[in-house]
């Protein structure tokens, strides 16, 4: 896809801890598919809807800047680990309005964040500001070998006006819990992240048990 008259800024967000071979594939499709002007990542600060403890912001940062520095029109952006108190992905789509008047941010989420976009903090207003592109699976079928996706439509209490995408993914299954539960182990986790960042996880051991 040609990248359009107004420019398309791609939001991409997440833990990324660490990121993996699949967040990368993603954000190559986004670039693909979607006719981004460019891609910028969002390692999260202070993740108000994860259970566990994330690693420091300084490790992810890193490794996302590993992970995607390979890839043209991106840009890892740490706004989001400078921040006090909760992230909130509203809060960055406004200052990216901000400093883009003349842009069009496409939020990329998954399908089971995007079924819980009712969950968000402001989301009515996210939903304003951004097209959300949803990625789906290309082996996603039902059991009579049709495609099934999630229906953003099916939200309720959708605003009318919300705009909705689809960034279709190549089959994939990699986890960034399991990856750290095999480097925990002490496992080889080399095929599952870029190889740069295989060297920054032993380097600087993380995931190892305490």
């Amino acid at each position: 896809m040609a990248v359009t008259a107004v420019p398309r800024i791609g939001v991409f967000g997440g833990a990324f801890d660490p990121p993996h071979n699949t967040h990368v594939a993603l954000a190559s499709a986004a670039l693909t598919q979607l006719g981004l002007a460019e891609l910028r990542v969002f390692p999260t600060g202070d993740a108000w809807h994860k259970a566990r403890t994330l690693s420091p912001a300084a490790d992810r940062l890193a490794m996302a800047r590993l992970a995607f520095g390979s890839l043209s029109r991106v840009v890892v952006d740490a706004r989001e680990t400078l921040r006090t108190g909760p992230t909130y992905t509203l809060d960055t789509l406004r200052e990216l309005r901000r400093e883009f008047p003349g842009a069009q941010p496409v939020l990329i989420m998954g399908s089971d964040q995007a079924a819980a976009l009712p969950q968000w903090h402001g989301w009515r207003e996210i939903l304003g500001i951004a097209i959300v592109s949803i990625a789906e699976r290309l082996e996603s079928a039902g059991s009579d070998g049709s495609a099934t996706r999630f229906d953003p439509r099916t939200l309720p209490g959708l605003p009318a006006d919300a705009r909705f995408e689809t960034l279709e993914l190549p089959p994939a299954d990699t986890s960034a819990t399991d990856i750290r539960a095999r480097a925990a182990r002490g496992e080889d986790v080399g095929a599952l992240v870029p190889a740069a960042v295989a060297r920054y996880i032993d380097q600087h051991h993380l995931y190892a048990p305490a």
